[in-house]
């Protein structure tokens, strides 16, 4: 393999003289030799991209999906395989990084393939905004709406006055005044949820706030999380593998992928636009509040001048991380679940596995290490 590898990339230098015309069938007949000597079980079975200028939407019914190979994108392969190996290190289970839309590369390790479910911890905050915005989108709900229109008040320990101070934006952009600081952060009972300060004033990354999210969602639609994310977002863009199971969802680490390609392409899957209103989808991916500048709606920010992180109340200054584009932003997760997504390279790229050595919630260390090494790779 390695050999054919190199017969390829001599014979696309030899090729720069032919015309246009000439080229792409030279290349791309030699990528079908490529493709026929690779017999790997840890890489996707390819099928060759035959117009790499526009999108791609893998089929709702099957399991086809196009690719495209790194050198075809002027990537530096032998960095590429590097970042891929420290990953490998660092108890990542499957990998995928997809260019619009185009598996470039698909690793599994530990046992795992392509229909693997995991869950995806904190991550699955990111997929309940979007949901959150088909809710809008659709007329059930405002999220400038109290939330006590949709839980009844009481739903927390808070004086009405306080209590009625909280909205559904609040609960998105994790500003809802309530005490992070408790013996268990996923418990919605009222007497968990404790006066800190006024909705609005402080932000904290609390997961029960978050979570009566979904109950909101089931209220306001008359369903449940689980179907409202199989009719909404499921079935429209092909994901076949998941589940939620308390709050937390389950997905095999191409449907991930999947996720990723809708918010790429701005809430549009192929030729349908599932997320008609765009300012909520502006908004979701743009800096929510003035305390956290690299938050947006339950999705983490890249390029900001400063950025908070779960548990502790300081500031750091800087963009989250250094070395990815400054318009990258993530659905991150504990044990280092990730959806990275970045408009400017239309690029996707998926982690998942267990904890990396960081023990953290949301960003870590590991975000800066893999994309100083993608860097290498892609050369933006």
């Amino acid at each position: 393999m390695v050999a054919v590898k190199r017969f390829y990339i001599a014979l696309v230098k030899k090729v720069n003289s032919l015309h246009m015309i000439q080229k792409s069938t030279f290349v791309c007949l030699i990528s079908v030799l490529l493709i026929s000597c690779s017999n790997s079980d840890n890489h996707t079975e390819p099928t060759p991209n035959t117009n790499n200028s526009s999108f791609y939407f893998p089929p709702l019914n099957s399991d086809d999906w196009e690719t495209e190979t790194a050198a075809s994108l002027g990537w530096d392969e032998a960095k590429l395989n590097e970042a891929i190996t420290f990953a490998q290190s660092k108890n990542t289970y499957g990998l995928i990084i997809l260019h619009k839309g185009r598996i470039v590369s698909e690793n599994y390790w530990n046992n795992w393939n392509k229909n693997t479910k995991y869950y995806i911890a904190s991550a699955g905050k990111s997929v309940t905004a979007y949901l959150v915005g088909i809710a809008q989108q659709e007329g059930l709900l405002k999220i400038n709406d109290k939330t006590a229109h949709y839980l009844g008040n009481g739903w927390s320990s808070l004086p009405i006055a306080k209590e009625e101070l909280i909205t559904l934006k609040h609960q998105l952009i994790m500003t809802t005044g309530l005490d992070d600081n408790v013996v268990d952060v996923d418990c919605t009972d009222p007497s968990c949820l404790i006066y800190k300060a006024d909705a609005g004033t402080r932000w904290a990354y609390h997961n029960a706030p978050y979570h009566l999210l979904h109950d909101v969602i089931a209220k306001a639609s008359n369903s449940t999380i689980s179907n409202f994310t199989k009719t909404r977002l499921a079935d429209q863009i092909g994901m076949k593998n998941y589940t939620w199971i308390n709050h937390i969802l389950w997905l095999n680490t191409r449907d991930m992928a999947r996720f990723g390609i809708l918010m790429l392409n701005k809430g549009k899957w192929g030729e349908k636009t599932l997320m008609t209103d765009q300012q909520f989808f502006a908004d979701m991916i743009h800096t929510s509040n003035n305390y956290n500048p690299s938050y947006g709606y339950l999705w983490w920010l890249n390029g900001k001048s400063s950025f908070m992180v779960p548990t502790l109340q300081t500031s750091f200054s800087g963009p989250l991380t250094p070395s990815a584009p400054a318009d990258m932003y993530a659905a991150l997760g504990k044990g280092d679940k990730k959806i990275y997504v970045i408009p400017s390279l239309d690029l996707v790229v998926v982690r998942q596995g267990d904890d990396t050595g960081t023990a953290v919630l949301g960003p870590s260390s590991f975000d800066e290490q893999l994309w100083a090494k993608l860097k290498l790779a892609i050369k933006y």
